[in-house]
């Protein structure tokens, strides 16, 4: 039997993960303390605990089911995201929610994990060749159904998500530097343009000094460089389309204290706990801006602000740790493994929660715009804990089947 645990658990993912969790729920515990809102602790312990048996299932559920089952899901998951825009509750302004026996659940979360599944299925027949157009489009549709119906909901922070852990995904199945270029320039452009027109024409001599040393298709090149110039120049545009609360954000991540008892609140307040922290921290349930409840609802999408408050710099960086070991820990099980659909599953889990990881934390620091997204393992919210659990269950279930083709 110990045998068995030791060729087939891999211990540092199956730690990383216990303690974030762990760590989670004591910050969620924190955040509710004073606020009158126990009730998002318990369910959280629920979520959690639940979470735990679906990991330990999806890593002991035979390799060869969960290929088998990988399109009929990626089906059954388009299928709910478009029943949920019909039959679907509103909250937050976004109608992406399912509500059973008083509880929220969001399909959106789970399509993460049939998507990955998906796009690995896919990418992992040899006669698939990303330097072909046929194949970089059925690619693309993949990705891009879930994202639309997302999108309607609306839902731009978790389509996003989508969209970061489809280009790890690209990236390790072998696309193009082109086209990963013509993918992040124009983006990297539009954002840039956000920031005035000296970072704009940063990006698009970078973009052009990339393209000249890569020694690609002249031709394509210069039509992913024009394509990276008008978005950015048509920025301006689209910014003017969007609603006056979509406006608010970008001008507040850009800005936080223009409008600091507004938009903003919420970043000032954030960047003051982490700050407020110092080395050590204040000590647990000792936190000012947590237990005052200057942040609103932190046990959500501001929930780095509390250990880093309570904890200081060394809560913070043991966070920061744990992740950093989970996605490292990733990369080499996608790195070791023989089959090419193992493999691809894993790096698009580490993309997914390289992407929460990156967003969430910016945007608790004010370094990333404020779009919803929430930290792995940590924050509150049942659906978003059990797709995360999945997800390392299937890291843990590549890891015990590594040898397999």
């Amino acid at each position: 039997m110990q045998h068995w645990f030791k060729d087939n658990i891999d211990y540092a993912t199956l730690i990383a993960v216990a303690a974030l969790l762990a760590i989670g729920v004591a910050s969620v515990y924190s955040a509710t303390y004073d606020a009158g809102a126990s009730i998002y602790f318990h369910r959280q312990l629920i979520w959690g605990a639940l979470g735990c048996i679906i990991m330990f299932i999806i890593m002991l559920t035979p390799f060869r089911t969960l290929q088998l089952l990988s399109y009929p899901l990626y089906g059954l998951s388009i299928v709910v995201l478009m029943i949920v825009l019909v039959a679907g509750k509103v909250v937050a302004g976004s109608k992406s929610w399912f509500g059973v026996a008083g509880l929220g659940l969001q399909p959106s979360e789970i399509a993460k994990v049939t998507t990955i599944l998906a796009l690995a299925f896919y990418l992992s027949d040899r006669q698939v060749n990303l330097h072909r157009l046929k194949y970089i489009a059925i690619t693309a549709a993949i990705v891009m159904l879930p994202v639309l119906l997302i999108v309607l909901q609306p839902d731009m922070g978790t389509a996003v998500i989508y969209l970061g852990m489809s280009l790890a995904i690209l990236y390790w199945a072998g696309a193009s530097n082109l086209l990963i270029i013509t993918l992040l320039a124009p983006a990297a452009a539009a954002i840039a343009t956000l920031f005035g027109t000296t970072a704009f024409v940063v990006v698009v001599a970078a973009t052009l000094v990339i393209l000249f040393l890569m020694h690609e298709n002249r031709l394509l090149a210069a039509v992913v460089f024009s394509i990276t110039v008008l978005m950015g120049v048509s920025v301006q545009f689209m910014f003017g389309k969007l609603a006056l609360h979509q406006q608010k954000r970008i001008l507040t991540f850009l800005n936080p204290d223009a409008d600091p008892l507004g938009a903003g609140y919420n970043v000032i307040q954030s960047k003051i706990a982490i700050g407020s922290g110092g080395f050590f921290g204040k000590g647990y349930l000792q936190g000012s801006q947590t237990q005052l409840n200057f942040l609103p609802a932190q046990w959500t999408d501001f929930i780095y602000c509390v250990p880093s408050e309570e904890f200081g710099f060394i809560g913070a960086f043991i966070i920061l740790f744990l992740l950093t070991v989970l996605l490292v820990r990733g990369v080499q099980i996608a790195s070791t493994v023989k089959s090419r659909y193992a493999s691809i599953v894993a790096i698009g889990v580490v993309g997914a929660f390289a992407v929460h990881t990156i967003i969430n934390i910016g945007m608790s620091m004010g370094i990333m715009p404020v779009i919803g997204v929430p930290l792995p393992f940590m924050s509150y919210g049942g659906s978003n804990l059990l797709t995360n659990m999945i997800m390392a269950g299937l890291l843990l279930n590549v890891y015990a089947n590594r040898k397999e083709y």
